[in-house]
């Protein structure tokens, strides 16, 4: 059984009920005004309680995947042509990989970064770097590089996901974290606007300089250990970044 099985395996039911949906969603499945199934059939389909389900569709509505009209159902909201995805958890992130696809621009390889090595926290300037391209609805709309220890780099270091030009439905925390003796249990994120840089303008398809959404992430398990930065440039014309606050205790 692979990391990704693994992981299915202990998700929990109203993920499992609301990640089908948003495949069938992306897939067109609901569109033209299709009403989704209701509670009782989808609860009946997978075998879990309504409240189960209600959980999975409280879910989708505030990602602004799909509404309800009391009294006739529930449907997919029309998608903009944006990404749309909410934000609020370790798992959101690493079920990106539900709906969209993870193409290497420049595979796994070990080079000298002193910034990158600082902000890993690591005594050697040498880290591992992966770049990757990522697509929705077969758009392209970020780049990625993600930075990597060597402790941590040599778990994926042979994964078929890592070599030039793969195309896969992962993610990288996705394919980390069942080699990990510690769960990746925060992200400290950083939001800012920055130019495209050439590189990431060559891979998207945009002119260099053109206004990004610079998005930086520091992964840390629940040791304290730093296992991964990635350094995102998103095509704002492309996506949508949404996130719910919620007061403490609730």
């Amino acid at each position: 059984m692979n990391g990704r099985e693994r992981e299915r395996e202990t998700e929990p039911a109203y993920q499992l009920v609301s990640r089908q949906l948003r495949e069938h969603i992306a897939a067109g499945k609901y569109s033209g005004g299709i009403k989704l199934p209701t509670e009782f059939e989808l609860a009946d389909q997978h075998g879990v309680s309504r409240q189960t389900v209600r959980r999975a569709f409280q879910d989708l509505v505030a990602e602004g995947i799909v509404y309800r009209v009391p009294g006739r159902g529930t449907f997919a909201a029309e998608s903009d042509g944006r990404y749309l995805r909410q934000l609020g958890s370790i798992e959101d992130l690493m079920n990106l990989s539900t709906d969209t696809t993870m193409e290497v621009v420049t595979p796994l390889r070990r080079r000298v970064d002193i910034e990158a090595a600082s902000r890993l926290r690591l005594d050697t300037d040498l880290v591992n770097t992966v770049v990757f391209r990522r697509r929705h609805d077969d758009t392209p709309f970020v780049l990625t590089t993600v930075y990597l220890p060597d402790e941590i780099a040599r778990f994926v270091a042979d994964a078929p996901e890592m070599s030039e030009g793969a195309v896969s439905s992962h993610t990288i925390i996705g394919l980390l974290e069942p080699h990990l003796r510690s769960p990746i249990t925060e992200a400290a994120q950083s939001i800012t606007v920055a130019p495209a840089p050439a590189d990431v303008a060559r891979e998207l398809g945009c002119s260099e300089g053109h206004s990004m959404l610079r998005v930086d992430r520091l992964y840390s398990d629940s040791d304290g250990r730093t296992v991964e930065l990635a350094v995102s440039y998103f095509l704002p014309e492309h996506y949508t970044y949404r996130v719910t606050l919620r007061r403490g205790g609730r």
